[in-house]
């Protein structure tokens, strides 16, 4: 059964097994969906090694610092003032210009460019932790800037994405994908070409 649904391939050329890193099995006719294979090969992706330089690693800083700073200046802004609503929008026009306000809103535009930064040259699964650690910064800032009372079990939380964080830190920033070869490319086409003759 393994046997029949696996496609068999035949290469005779030395240099086309080698540059194509496809192994070569001998006996067996050869089929369409063979060199549909043959086409569509995939090859292993690298994950590249953290090393990061001191401007990234301040991008990231900006990161995790920007975004929960610029709510903590939003939550307190919006304590000041009356409750706005969308059927009063010039309240709500007129808000945006508090300074509290103003400057969570500055934060935060600093957040969006430095995590646009961070995602040129680093992986999302690597970046959104970073976003993620926030929510720690966020609860320190609550408790000690605006009094507000933290239960046990967000503590707990607290901790939960500290280590989270922490374990995705240690890994790679940036999944590298192998760039393709024009030499490769025309190689693996005439191959493909003798086989469909054959």
């Amino acid at each position: 059964m393994r046997a029949a649904i696996r496609p068999i391939l035949r290469l005779r050329s030395a240099r086309a097994r080698r540059q194509t890193g496809i192994r070569t099995i001998e006996g067996g006719a050869q089929n369409e969906s063979a060199l549909f294979l043959l086409h569509l090969k995939i090859e292993p992706l690298e994950m590249a090694h953290h090393t990061l330089k001191p401007q990234q690693y301040l991008i990231l800083g900006l990161v995790a610092v920007c975004a929960p700073l610029g709510d903590t200046c939003l939550s307190r802004g919006m304590t000041k003032l009356p409750p706005i609503s969308l059927a009063h929008p010039g309240t709500l026009i007129a808000a945006v210009f508090t300074p509290w306000i103003a400057a969570g809103i500055t934060l935060l535009i600093g957040f969006f460019a430095s995590y646009l930064t961070a995602l040129s040259w680093a992986d999302l699964t690597f970046v959104l932790p970073t976003t993620a650690f926030g929510n720690v910064i966020v609860a320190f800032l609550a408790r000690f800037w605006l009094h507000e009372p933290i239960s046990i079990q967000r503590w707990a939380g607290i901790v939960l994405i500290t280590v989270g964080v922490g374990f995705v830190a240690n890994g790679p920033s940036l999944t590298e994908r192998p760039a393709p070869s024009a030499e490769k490319g025309a190689d693996l086409g005439a191959v493909v070409e003798e086989e469909r003759v054959r």
